[in-house]
């Protein structure tokens, strides 16, 4: 039995500071730390602090130190660099500050696409999900291991056959993002997506095509985190973390998993609402991760939207035709961005991006009105699933 659910930091670290670089297929030859530092000055200014005010870093694909001093940060009294997704950084950065470990922590992430391989190899997501350790993964936790593409596309099936559903479930996660990235002039793809052309894309392993994989992209992306406290007396409305969990099973790799029902998902899911003082119906928009399309229905079904099987009916029922997109109880949109599908993967980091920018009331053709919570579960089913419930301070 699981240990009483506690939740000391609710509330009490908030965003206050976005940055990002444009999401390219070439940043015409950047580094990996050109492109997180680009996006880090840019948060910093955002948020409106000094540079001598950045006590914390914390970081993934490029080493603390390096951005530390490319920066000129002063003086740091904690760092971390953390595995992937984007979302364990975040957590990291929470416990820090709500601990006094520091009071304002900067964290970052970039991504290139060539890294592990040639720029040709990088324009297949594929290619690139089975080349070496791209993004500071370890050797279990590359797509190398059944934990990856090859277990997904596995699972993938497993999930199809299980449940009598066919490939236009997985397909709705692809067409929701590419609506939702025509509003978005930071994503990657934005050209309108029919069934008929998701059905009709290459295929990479069955079930899963090209249009089920996030696309690799050159970016970075960054945010200035510090206390409730002190966020108040900054420039924008702060964005709270209000709940925060990561969830993990003793057979956490794809050829060792029991049962799709049984893995870290369902773990976040209890979990984050034990913690949260608010509701699934409180949710104005939800970010679930979608590296894999196959990903995004998990979460659907984990969160508590529908019960195992049933998101891509769930998904058709609340479809909007007039614009072609999710809009779940004529309300509540999923993947504002166009989620890694469309905009491109950065594990997770444009997700938080898009659900700051959304309760900051930032985000202008895309914002949803009123949003004041949103749902963010990056992550996917087997090693490195989390869950988040943000809130407009």
């Amino acid at each position: 039995m699981m240990a009483t659910v506690r939740n000391p930091a609710r509330d009490a670290v908030a965003f206050v500071g976005v940055g990002t670089t444009p999401y390219l297929r070439d940043a015409g030859g950047k580094s990996a730390t050109a492109l997180a530092c680009d996006a880090a000055r840019t948060a910093i200014e955002d948020a409106g602090v000094d540079l001598a005010d950045i006590d914390g870093i914390c970081g993934s694909s490029v080493p603390t130190v390096s951005v530390q001093a490319a920066l000129g940060l002063p003086a740091v009294t904690w760092w971390s660099n953390s595995s992937l997704p984007f979302s364990l950084l975040v957590i990291e950065a929470m416990n820090a500050v709500f601990s006094g470990a520091c009071t304002t922590v900067l964290v970052y992430h970039s991504s290139l696409r060539g890294a592990g391989g040639s720029k040709t190899a990088a324009a297949d997501p594929f290619r690139v999900h089975n080349a070496s350790d791209a993004h500071g993964h370890n050797a279990a936790m590359t797509a190398e291991s059944p934990s990856g593409t090859y277990g997904y596309c596995a699972w993938a099936q497993r999930y199809l056959d299980t449940y009598g559903v066919g490939r236009d479930a997985l397909g709705l996660v692809a067409i929701n993002g590419r609506a939702n990235a025509a509003r978005n002039p930071h994503a990657l793809f934005r050209e309108p997506l029919s069934m008929e052309q998701y059905l009709g894309a290459r295929m990479i392993r069955e079930p899963l095509c090209v249009l089920d994989m996030d696309p690799p992209v050159d970016a970075g992306d960054a945010f200035v985190l510090t206390t409730a406290e002190r966020a108040r007396d900054l420039g924008h409305r702060p964005v709270l973390l209000h709940a925060a969990t990561s969830g993990r099973t003793d057979r956490p790799f794809a050829d060792q998993l029991e049962d799709y029902t049984i893995s870290g998902k369902e773990i976040v899911a209890w979990r984050l609402w034990e913690k949260s003082d608010v509701a699934l119906s409180d949710v104005d928009v939800f970010f679930p991760y979608d590296g894999f399309s196959i990903m995004a229905l998990s979460w659907v079904e984990a969160v508590g939207y529908c019960q195992p099987g049933e998101a891509g009916p769930f998904l058709a029922k609340h479809w909007s035709a007039g614009e072609n997109r999710v809009l779940i109880d004529g309300r509540v949109p999923i993947n504002t961005h166009g989620g890694s599908l469309s905009e491109g993967a950065t594990q997770g980091a444009g997700h938080f991006r898009e659900a700051v920018t959304q309760l900051r009331g930032d985000a202008g053709e895309r914002q949803v009105p009123g949003a004041a919570t949103a749902l963010v579960t990056p992550g996917g089913f087997l090693w490195n699933a989390t869950g988040f419930v943000l809130r407009g301070g």
